[in-house]
C-alpha cells in the first residue's frame, strides 16, 4: 500500500478523521498528505522536537504549557506523552502519533469523537509499527 493510500484509506477513509498527513520521522519530507492539510516547517519542527527533546525546560513539558501549531490553528495540548501528542481547539482536534519512521498527522471534525479519531491513528500507528515503520 501507498503512502497516500494509508492517508486516503486508513485514517480520512475511516471517517473519524477529515485530514491528514504522514511525515519522515524527523519532520524533513511529507510522505503523504491530504489535499490541503500542510503544516509550516516551523509547526512540523516544534512537534518534532518535542518527541526528541523531553528535557524539563523544553519538550512536552513546553508544548504541554503552551500548545501547538497545525496549519496555522492553535491548539491546546490534551496530552503528550510516550509516543503521542493530542490537541483540541473546541470540538475539533489533532491526533500526533510517532511510529518507528513516521510521523501521522490526523484532524478529527467536531462532528467526530476525539477518542474515535485517536484510536484510529493510533491503531495505524500500531499496524506500522509492527512493519518496521
Amino acid at each position: 500500500m501507498s503512502w497516500q493510500a494509508y492517508v486516503d484509506s486508513s485514517l480520512v477513509g475511516s471517517g473519524n478523521v477529515d485530514k491528514a498527513a504522514i511525515f519522515s520521522k524527523a519532520g524533513d519530507s511529507v510522505w503523504a498528505a491530504s489535499s490541503g492539510f500542510t503544516l509550516s516547517k516551523e509547526e512540523i519542527t516544534k512537534i518534532v522536537e518535542s518527541f526528541t527533546d523531553k528535557g524539563d525546560s523544553s519538550g512536552f513539558k513546553q508544548i504541554s504549557a503552551n500548545g501547538f501549531y497545525v496549519g496555522g490553528e492553535k491548539f491546546v495540548t490534551l496530552l503528550a506523552e510516550g509516543r503521542s501528542l493530542y490537541g483540541k481547539k473546541g470540538k475539533e482536534g489533532i491526533v500526533i502519533v510517532q511510529t518507528t519512521q513516521a510521523l501521522l498527522i490526523a484532524h478529527y471534525p467536531e462532528t467526530v469523537q476525539p477518542g474515535a479519531a485517536a484510536n484510529t491513528v493510533e491503531q495505524l500507528a500500531d499496524y506500522l509499527t509492527g512493519l518496521g515503520y
